[in-house]
Protein backbone atom coordinates (compact mmCIF):
# COMPACT_ATOMS: atom_id res chain seq x y z
CA UNK A 1 0.00 0.00 0.00
CA UNK A 2 1.32 3.39 -0.93
CA UNK A 3 0.28 6.04 1.52
CA UNK A 4 1.81 9.41 0.91
CA UNK A 5 0.09 10.45 4.12
CA UNK A 6 2.51 8.24 6.06
CA UNK A 7 5.22 9.68 8.22
CA UNK A 8 6.96 12.97 7.53
CA UNK A 9 9.96 14.32 9.46
CA UNK A 10 7.93 17.20 10.93
CA UNK A 11 5.08 14.97 12.00
CA UNK A 12 4.59 12.22 14.54
CA UNK A 13 1.66 10.72 12.64
CA UNK A 14 1.53 7.53 10.61
CA UNK A 15 -1.29 5.93 8.62
CA UNK A 16 -1.14 2.16 8.16
CA UNK A 17 -3.27 -0.93 7.72
CA UNK A 18 -5.00 -2.06 10.89
CA UNK A 19 -3.63 -5.09 12.71
CA UNK A 20 -5.33 -7.49 15.15
CA UNK A 21 -3.41 -5.80 17.99
CA UNK A 22 -5.34 -2.57 17.27
CA UNK A 23 -8.58 -4.15 18.55
CA UNK A 24 -8.91 -2.24 21.84
CA UNK A 25 -7.93 1.13 20.38
CA UNK A 26 -10.36 0.84 17.47
CA UNK A 27 -13.15 -0.37 19.76
CA UNK A 28 -12.63 2.71 21.96
CA UNK A 29 -12.91 4.91 18.86
CA UNK A 30 -16.13 3.16 17.78
CA UNK A 31 -17.54 3.89 21.23
CA UNK A 32 -16.77 7.59 20.67
CA UNK A 33 -18.74 7.67 17.41
CA UNK A 34 -21.99 7.83 19.38
CA UNK A 35 -24.14 6.85 16.42
CA UNK A 36 -26.52 3.95 16.22
CA UNK A 37 -26.61 1.35 18.92
CA UNK A 38 -24.04 1.13 21.70
CA UNK A 39 -21.19 -1.03 20.37
CA UNK A 40 -21.34 -4.66 21.46
CA UNK A 41 -17.83 -6.05 22.06
CA UNK A 42 -18.69 -9.56 20.79
CA UNK A 43 -20.27 -8.25 17.60
CA UNK A 44 -17.38 -5.82 17.11
CA UNK A 45 -14.90 -8.68 17.59
CA UNK A 46 -16.35 -10.60 14.64
CA UNK A 47 -16.53 -7.54 12.40
CA UNK A 48 -13.01 -6.41 13.33
CA UNK A 49 -11.53 -9.86 12.64
CA UNK A 50 -12.98 -9.70 9.12
CA UNK A 51 -11.92 -6.09 8.60
CA UNK A 52 -8.23 -6.64 9.45
CA UNK A 53 -8.00 -9.49 6.94
CA UNK A 54 -6.70 -8.45 3.51
CA UNK A 55 -9.62 -8.31 1.13
CA UNK A 56 -10.64 -6.89 -2.20
CA UNK A 57 -13.95 -5.65 -0.75
CA UNK A 58 -12.73 -3.47 2.13
CA UNK A 59 -9.97 -1.28 3.57
CA UNK A 60 -9.32 -0.65 7.28
CA UNK A 61 -6.63 1.89 8.09
CA UNK A 62 -5.55 3.38 11.40
CA UNK A 63 -3.76 6.64 12.17
CA UNK A 64 -1.15 6.73 14.90
CA UNK A 65 -0.23 9.89 16.76
CA UNK A 66 2.99 9.57 18.73
CA UNK A 67 2.73 5.77 18.39
CA UNK A 68 -0.85 5.59 19.72
CA UNK A 69 -3.78 4.58 17.48
CA UNK A 70 -5.88 7.74 17.47
CA UNK A 71 -8.10 7.32 14.42
CA UNK A 72 -9.40 4.84 11.88
CA UNK A 73 -11.15 4.72 8.51
CA UNK A 74 -13.19 1.80 7.20
CA UNK A 75 -14.18 1.62 3.54
CA UNK A 76 -16.14 -0.99 1.60
CA UNK A 77 -15.73 -1.69 -2.10
CA UNK A 78 -18.35 -3.15 -4.42
CA UNK A 79 -18.95 -3.42 -8.14
CA UNK A 80 -22.04 -1.35 -8.87
CA UNK A 81 -24.08 -1.61 -12.05
CA UNK A 82 -23.80 2.06 -12.99
CA UNK A 83 -20.16 2.88 -12.20
CA UNK A 84 -18.42 0.84 -14.91
CA UNK A 85 -16.18 -0.66 -12.26
CA UNK A 86 -15.65 -0.78 -8.54
CA UNK A 87 -17.09 1.87 -6.25
CA UNK A 88 -16.00 2.50 -2.67
CA UNK A 89 -17.86 4.00 0.24
CA UNK A 90 -16.13 5.47 3.26
CA UNK A 91 -18.32 3.88 5.90
CA UNK A 92 -16.64 5.03 9.10
CA UNK A 93 -14.11 7.71 10.00
CA UNK A 94 -13.25 8.42 13.61
CA UNK A 95 -10.54 10.41 15.35
CA UNK A 96 -10.00 10.35 19.10
CA UNK A 97 -11.46 13.53 20.61
CA UNK A 98 -8.17 14.82 22.13
CA UNK A 99 -6.36 14.21 18.79
CA UNK A 100 -8.76 16.21 16.63
CA UNK A 101 -7.62 19.24 14.65
CA UNK A 102 -4.20 17.63 14.07
CA UNK A 103 -4.91 16.48 10.49
CA UNK A 104 -5.50 12.80 11.25
CA UNK A 105 -8.91 12.69 9.57
CA UNK A 106 -7.54 14.32 6.42
CA UNK A 107 -4.57 11.93 6.38
CA UNK A 108 -6.86 8.93 6.73
CA UNK A 109 -9.11 10.11 3.89
CA UNK A 110 -6.08 10.78 1.69
CA UNK A 111 -4.68 7.31 2.39
CA UNK A 112 -8.08 5.73 1.59
CA UNK A 113 -8.17 7.69 -1.68
CA UNK A 114 -4.64 6.50 -2.55
CA UNK A 115 -5.58 2.90 -1.84
CA UNK A 116 -8.75 3.21 -3.93
CA UNK A 117 -6.77 4.63 -6.85
CA UNK A 118 -4.23 1.81 -6.62
CA UNK A 119 -7.08 -0.72 -6.77
CA UNK A 120 -8.68 0.94 -9.79
CA UNK A 121 -11.77 2.07 -7.90
CA UNK A 122 -13.84 4.47 -10.03
CA UNK A 123 -15.44 6.55 -7.26
CA UNK A 124 -15.42 7.05 -3.51
CA UNK A 125 -18.55 8.22 -1.73
CA UNK A 126 -19.21 9.20 1.85
CA UNK A 127 -22.48 9.72 3.67
CA UNK A 128 -22.19 12.38 6.33
CA UNK A 129 -24.79 14.56 7.94
CA UNK A 130 -22.46 15.88 10.67
CA UNK A 131 -19.17 16.50 8.86
CA UNK A 132 -20.14 17.80 5.42
CA UNK A 133 -17.83 20.83 5.68
CA UNK A 134 -14.87 18.59 6.50
CA UNK A 135 -15.41 16.56 3.32
CA UNK A 136 -16.13 19.63 1.20
CA UNK A 137 -12.69 20.99 2.20
CA UNK A 138 -11.27 17.74 0.76
CA UNK A 139 -13.06 18.42 -2.58
CA UNK A 140 -16.08 16.15 -2.05
CA UNK A 141 -19.38 17.41 -3.43
CA UNK A 142 -22.90 16.57 -2.36
CA UNK A 143 -24.69 14.56 -5.03
CA UNK A 144 -27.60 13.01 -3.16
CA UNK A 145 -29.23 12.38 0.19
CA UNK A 146 -28.74 9.08 1.95
CA UNK A 147 -31.65 7.71 3.91
CA UNK A 148 -31.38 4.84 6.36
CA UNK A 149 -33.68 2.21 7.75
CA UNK A 150 -32.36 0.06 10.61
CA UNK A 151 -33.38 -3.53 11.16
CA UNK A 152 -32.93 -4.31 14.83
CA UNK A 153 -33.70 -7.73 16.29
CA UNK A 154 -35.99 -7.78 19.30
Amino acid sequence: MSTTAETSPASSTKVRRARPSDFDAVFALVEQLGIGEKPNRDSFSEAFADAVEEGRDHILLVAELDGVVSGYAFTTIARLLYTNGDSAQLQELAVNTPARDRGLGSRLVSAIEDECRSRGVRQLTVASSHAARFYERLDYRSTSDFLKKSFVAD
